[in-house]
């Protein structure tokens, strides 16, 4: 074989090389666009849609970052910030230390011109460019992803938390737990009375925000109801403070929301959960405090069983960020990595929140 026939093999080998690495390359591509890491779906990871990626390059290049003072790139100026209410505890923590390590770095929360708050809003006020980014406490829809599409950007969503949901039911009432079969039932109409489950002889109550609203509700709705409709006698309320203020005073309430929002209220009880009766798990961190000793002790989230995801009903929180190359990307990718240093996730634990890092 002469030089020029070697030269013309090898040159063949590597082009079928190239073009091997090319189509790898493509699918691996696609497989990212679609979220081709897909798991089995449970109530802890059915809403991590799998066809919108879920992007933790932003933490690669934080091991080093203890505290807000370390993260680079944080810019200048005023950024507006709205979204889910289950992100208002987080806010009341993380807000002044990061003023305090960067006070030319402001954040304002911004409430929707019209209805009430919350994560479904904020992500609709972050498409029409009325938000720098928002906060959420469910992932992205196809939907939203791909109306960012037709609008010339980008979505991505950083995890930053892990929360559990806490069922908030009157201190009076006697009852030992449900499973999730019959949070469903509840809430769908099957179940009205809680002498079905257990209970004494008392009609149910129960109250939910409008399912338009909320990333809570929509997290609910698909992964407890089983994207049942809710029933007929549920009564809606603006938000949270209204629902256990409900509940509060009506002995045969019930009503659900993040366990940091339920499990210290003094006037209301988070009710153990399972998927079975038999392996019905508290929100509350060991040993409970009674209510009599509140409000000078409260008691604390088990952050330990949403941790390993023994508690049944565990989500993540977001930020959700708009990628279109200006200064909002920027203020964006800035507040998660913030959140992401050990100050950051310090501080979302002490707010009642698992930490993910």
């Amino acid at each position: 074989m002469n030089i020029k026939q070697k030269n013309n093999k090898v040159n063949l080998l590597l082009l079928v090389i190239v073009a091997i690495g090319l189509m790898g390359g493509i699918s691996w591509g696609i497989l990212q666009i679609l979220g081709g890491n897909i798991k089995p779906v449970t109530s802890e990871t059915k809403q991590n849609n799998p066809s919108v990626p879920i992007n933790l390059n932003n933490a690669a290049n934080l091991d080093s970052a203890q505290s807000f003072e370390n993260v680079a790139n944080v810019p200048n100026g005023l950024f507006s910030s709205g979204g889910s209410t289950t992100w208002a505890v987080i806010r009341g923590k993380v807000k002044p230390a990061i003023a305090k390590a960067w006070p030319e770095f402001q954040i304002r929360y911004t409430d929707p011109p019209t209805g009430s708050p919350g994560s479904s809003q904020g992500i609709k006020m972050l498409l029409q460019d009325q938000l720098s980014f928002a906060e959420s406490s469910r992932s992205l829809t196809i939907e939203e992803y791909q109306n960012a599409v037709e609008r010339g950007f980008k979505l991505k969503q950083i995890p930053v938390a892990i929360d559990g949901l806490a069922i908030a039911v009157n201190p009076d009432l006697n009852l030992k737990g449900i499973t999730l079969n019959q949070l469903k039932e509840i809430y769908t109409g099957k179940i009205t009375n809680w002498n079905q489950v257990g209970g004494p002889n008392l009609p149910i109550t129960a109250y939910s925000r409008s399912p338009e609203m909320g990333g809570t509700i929509d997290f609910f709705q698909e992964n407890i109801l089983q994207d049942q409709p809710l029933g007929d006698e549920v009564q809606f309320v603006r938000d949270t403070t209204e629902g256990l203020r409900n509940v509060a005073r009506n002995r045969g309430g019930i009503y659900y929301a993040s366990a940091s929002a339920v499990v210290p209220q003094c006037t209301v009880k988070a009710i153990p959960l399972g998927r079975t009766l038999t392996s019905l798990i508290s929100a509350y961190k060991e040993p409970p405090i009674p209510t009599s000793q509140c409000p000078t002790q409260r008691n604390q989230v088990n952050q330990q069983d949403f941790k390993t995801g023994k508690y049944p009903i565990t989500r993540r929180l977001f930020v959700i960020i708009k990628e279109n190359g200006q200064l909002d990307e920027q203020a964006g990718n800035a507040y998660a990595n913030l959140l992401l240093t050990k100050e950051g996730q310090d501080l979302i634990q002490q707010a009642g929140f698992v930490k993910i890092r």
